[in-house]
């Protein structure tokens, strides 16, 4: 587990760095990017496309690798996947200093389509873990190196874009700060990361098995209901994270480093809560058990982050989104992991990260055009997204579980 932890700690490390920066490009005043001319509305929408471009490839991308995995292993799967992220780190600093709209699209595509490593650790994960309760534990162990990414990630992001801090930071640095990082990863990963699946499998794959994944999910009884929790909490949880950091700026006046500090304080309670609360809980408590309480849980902490007027709020509100999303996570992962064989964990998990990528799709598109009517309103959806998904979940997993013991 400690390569696979490691992995993902600095693959997430990456992905917190730039959180607090592209907002920035597009929304700070003065940030240079898009000359006065153009409306904010129009910013909002060329916005909301970027954060698509990435979950959109990954769609196609993430089914090819995961079925890849299955068949070639997960080791040179994941070096592949690293490979196209450098490199779209690398292009995404050009585009900034080119200024260049159509290069900043492209960065973020071409590791969209090779960033299917998520769904490969997780097939990895499946192969060592030996039952249910051992496979939440290490998603869970997973979801910690999630959260102490989120610590570090978008503190290091907006540190490292301040040129108050040091003349020479801009918003490249991150960037290229993160290439070095995912460089690292892809040597850790050749040098310290063993192969994980003991019996290989051949998949038919095609660059549309995103969108037989869809149909699949849809149309096997036994994933159904599952995947499409899977999809609507996906999108309620996207319309959060990619247009709250966008409030923050715009009603709030928050700089990238402001924006860090505060993901850096829902990354403690992410930390906190999976590597501590869901551990403890896997003993005890069934996965669709926790999913009953934390969904529901989740839907009305993002509810709660529309009512703040003032700032520090966020900081008493957000520890309760990280909490329920901290548990939801690894557990649900447990359950769609659960449906499948163990010869079939990366193409369902393949599966799952096309739903997911799909759920990560639509909202950025859909809340940009939302966000130019009302600001309010890409929040007011991922609550009710969310909000949805745990009514279906409910409805579908309302059985008895096994594991109930609490003390």
């Amino acid at each position: 587990m400690l390569p696979i932890f490691v992995t993902v700690f600095i693959d997430m490390l990456g992905v917190g760095i730039i959180i607090p920066v592209i907002p920035a490009l597009f929304f700070e005043p003065g940030s240079g990017f898009f000359d006065g001319n153009i409306e904010k509305a129009s910013i909002s929408i060329i916005y909301g496309f970027l954060l698509a471009s990435y979950p959109i490839m990954q769609f196609f991308g993430a089914p090819l690798l995961g079925a890849l995995s299955d068949q070639h292993g997960r080791k040179p799967l994941i070096s592949l996947s690293l490979l196209g992220t450098m490199i779209g780190y690398l292009l995404f600093a050009i585009a900034i200093l080119q200024q260049n709209i159509v290069l900043l699209f492209l960065s973020r595509m071409l590791p969209g389509f090779t960033g299917g490593n998520i769904s490969i650790i997780f097939s990895a994960i499946s192969d060592i873990s030996k039952d249910n309760e051992e496979r939440t534990r290490n998603f869970g162990l997973v979801g910690m190196a999630f959260g102490l990414g989120f610590i570090l990630g978008p503190t290091i992001g907006g540190l490292l874009a301040d040129d108050s801090i040091v003349s020479w930071f801009n918003p490249t640095t991150p960037f290229w700060f993160t290439a070095f990082l995912t460089l690292a990863n892809i040597l850790l990963v050749r040098f310290r990361f063993r192969e994980t699946i003991k019996e290989r499998r051949k998949t038919a794959i095609t660059l549309f098995s995103g969108f037989r994944n869809v149909v699949r999910s849809f149309s096997a009884p036994h994933l159904r209901a599952i995947f499409t929790v899977v999809l609507t909490l996906s999108l309620g949880f996207t319309f959060f994270t990619q247009f709250f950091s966008v409030r923050l700026i715009e009603k709030f006046n928050y700089s990238e480093a402001n924006i860090g500090l505060l993901y850096g304080w829902i990354g403690i309670w992410l930390v906190f809560t999976q590597g501590v609360i869901v551990r403890y809980l896997s003993r005890r408590v069934a996965p669709k058990t926790v999913l009953r309480f934390s969904t529901l849980a989740l839907g009305i902490a993002l509810a709660l982050i529309l009512i703040p007027q003032q700032d520090a709020w966020f900081y008493l509100i957000n520890p309760f989104i990280a909490i329920a999303q901290g548990m939801t996570a690894p557990n649900l992962t447990s359950v769609v992991s659960s449906q499948a064989k163990a010869t079939e964990q990366g193409e369902i998990l393949g599966i799952n990260q096309s739903m997911q990528s799909l759920g990560q799709a639509v909202p950025p598109i859909l809340a940009g055009y939302l966000y130019a009517i009302n600001s309010n309103f890409p929040l007011m959806a991922a609550a009710g997204f969310t909000l949805l998904g745990s009514l279906i979940f409910t409805i579908n997993f309302s059985g008895k579980a096994k594991k109930v013991d609490l003390l």
